[in-house]
């Protein structure tokens, strides 16, 4: 039995397979993003534009899509968080990184992508890179009269802060 590409612990028939081939639909947000990636791994683009709200389809290049699906060696999927997108909810988050090779170059694309439930179906709306996360200095802050921190015995502000 082959394990499914999205990265759960179950086969393909018994995950993604159904909702790739619309014998079901997914439940969660994480479910679609899931089959989403595994449609890409299975180079199933009609499932990638099926997923999309008909408003956002104008902007669906199929050829680059195919193009890419096809190009890549895909690795590997890792959910990092979600937030919302459960049975009961209409919208919902979910961050991950989809790893794979681009012409022999490990690429990890980490993405926030937000989803839909519209008429009991779930939809992938957009996608935007994540925040950065905030720099947290680890030391007291040197003042530009201190003494320089590399040791040279020169004042912060005459040495490696100039």
């Amino acid at each position: 039995m082959e394990p499914c590409p999205c990265g759960s612990s179950q086969t393909y028939s018994e995950c993604c397979e159904p909702f790739i081939q619309g014998l079901n639909q997914p439940t969660t947000a994480e479910a679609l993003m899931r089959s989403r990636y595994s449609a890409f791994v299975k180079e199933q683009i009609d499932y990638i534009y099926n997923t999309m709200p008909p408003a956002k389809r104008r902007d669906f290049n199929r050829a680059e899509t195919e193009a890419w699906s096809k190009n890549s060696e895909w690795q590997g999927l890792e959910i990092l968080q979600t937030k919302d997108g459960g049975t009961g909810d209409e919208a919902g988050t979910v961050e991950f990184i989809a790893r794979f090779l681009d012409k022999g170059n490990p690429v990890e694309h980490h993405e926030v992508a937000e989803f839909e439930k519209i008429d009991g179906q779930w939809f992938f709306m957009d996608g935007r890179a994540p925040k950065p996360a905030p720099v947290i200095r680890q030391g007291p802050k040197t003042g530009r009269n201190d003494p320089c921190p590399c040791g040279s015995g020169k004042k912060f502000k005459k040495c490696c802060g100039a």
